[in-house]
């Protein structure tokens, strides 16, 4: 359980990646810490940026358009790791450094018609067909990523999943492992201006494993900030 420490929550994140990325033979340095700031208020996000936490990660857009307005900071980068609405595309391409979970043609062409410059996307990939959560099968990826390929305005940089939630953190390597592979498949291909690098997954319950198999973003709220539960609570007070 993390405590209220954000600076000491961050250094033993980074301890970690670093244990967990020599154990797999990889520089530590490759892995980049998205902190994800779903319902934490902008001072605690003051504090990440001082603890050394460069890339930032929110759910929907009106909050993270409040939080980015409080911030301002330059040195930062936000990622849009949320469901994304076609409608809210416009405003999301004029906030976030990367959406890491477009998850269909739609959405990607909407996106590249927004885009004033080239923005940088993941697919987002629903790695286990789960019925609850977003993303595209290991099938539709492939298509996707094709798709991409012939738009001007995006980057494809790689995929991201949200496994389901286990107790054991190894129970989930197999669902990491079953998305660097896909992401080799994708490569195979040589679709025109697609080489995916990126590989979106793992969060504070299993990171480490997530390192092990190739993650190069992991995204960590909890360990850094603490309980969701506690965050609701100091919102509500406070509104």
């Amino acid at each position: 359980m993390a405590g209220n420490n954000i600076s000491e929550n961050t250094l033993n994140i980074y301890d970690r990646i670093r244990r967990a990325a020599r154990k797999a033979g990889r520089d530590p340095g490759e892995i980049t810490v998205v902190a994800v700031t779903k319902m934490v208020e902008a001072k605690k996000v003051k504090e990440a940026v001082s603890a050394g936490l460069r890339v930032f990660g929110e759910n929907y857009v009106q909050e993270a358009q409040e939080k980015i307005s409080k911030v301002k900071d330059k040195k930062i980068k936000w990622h849009f790791i949320g469901h994304l609405q076609k409608n809210k595309a416009k405003l999301a391409v004029e906030l976030f450094d990367m959406i890491e979970s477009v998850d269909s043609i739609e959405l990607a062409k909407e996106l590249d018609k927004r885009a004033s410059a080239p923005l940088d996307i993941m697919v987002e990939v629903n790695i286990a067909r789960e019925k609850t959560k977003g993303g595209v099968s290991p099938d539709e990826a492939v298509k996707l990523a094709r798709a991409v390929s012939g738009m001007a305005n995006l980057r494809l940089k790689g995929l991201m999943a949200i496994p389901p939630f286990f107790e054991d953190a190894e129970m989930s390597r197999p669902y990491f492992a079953m998305l660097r592979r896909l992401a080799e498949r994708i490569n195979k291909e040589r679709f025109p201006g697609v080489f995916l690098k990126d590989l979106s997954m793992g969060m504070s319950n299993d990171f480490e494993v997530a390192v092990e198999e190739g993650a190069t973003i992991v995204r960590i709220g909890t360990a850094i900030f603490g309980s969701r539960e506690a965050q609701g609570k100091k919102a509500a007070k406070s509104a």
